[in-house]
């Protein structure tokens, strides 16, 4: 069995599955509260589907672009499960499992988050010959992401409130948008596409693997001298 751990954003989500099919799952808002509930949930999961911390085979942990202390918590306890039991750890984006619930509409899928600073986080997927990542984690702004668009193309993932109709009024017909339902991130998604890209590439390293920060958090930027 593979245990699921995403805490990217506002929501966090854990699912336990067998080779990446879901067993069980819990999404839920922890707001700040990350870290302090992320373990009860854990146990919770555990719990509904019979299982032992042991029976765990492989960890899945979403890599972000997201809040910083949101991955940090994540991603700690990912690692601290998968060395403590042995087990393989892989780092998947999150703007990835966003996107992976529209693979098979072959249309270009772009998942969008709230960077802040008036910029968003984007990526661009399709699944044609195969799931694809056609332009990885970038920061842009919502008025030059025409740019980027050629075809019509589906937009998904949290995005902020009112760009929806800035899409539609940039991009016009081009622009797919599911509705807030269909857009929330599933921690099942995260398990199927560890499954895929753990077969597919084997496992990170537990030393190397880091968050992915489109932007550096303010308390690591040095302060102008003047």
């Amino acid at each position: 069995m593979e245990l699921s751990i995403d805490t990217s954003t506002g929501w966090a989500g854990l699912a336990i599955s067998q080779e990446g099919i879901m067993l069980a799952e819990i999404t839920w808002k922890p707001g700040q509260n990350h870290t302090v509930e992320l373990y009860p949930n854990i146990n919770r999961l555990l719990d509904i589907t019979h299982s032992l911390p042991a029976d765990l085979r492989s960890v899945f942990v979403a890599i972000g672009p997201g809040s910083f202390n949101g991955l940090r918590a994540g991603v700690s306890a990912a690692k601290g499960l998968a060395f403590s039991l042995g087990i393989p750890l892989k780092g998947i984006s999150t703007l990835e499992t966003e996107a992976y619930p529209f693979a098979f509409t072959s249309l270009p899928i772009c998942p969008i988050h709230d960077a802040g600073r008036s910029e968003i986080a984007v990526a661009l997927y399709r699944q044609q010959d195969g799931w694809q990542c056609l332009s990885e984690e970038h920061l842009t702004t919502i008025d030059k992401l025409p740019i980027e668009i050629s075809e019509r193309t589906i937009f998904c993932g949290e995005i902020p409130d009112g760009y929806c109709e800035k899409i539609v009024s940039l991009l016009g017909e081009k622009a797919v948008i599911p509705g807030p339902e269909a857009r929330l991130r599933r921690p099942s998604m995260l398990a199927a596409l560890g499954w895929q890209h753990l077969q597919a590439k084997g496992a990170d390293n537990l030393a190397t693997l880091q968050p992915i920060y489109l932007r550096q958090p303010p308390v690591t930027q040095r302060k102008k001298k003047y």
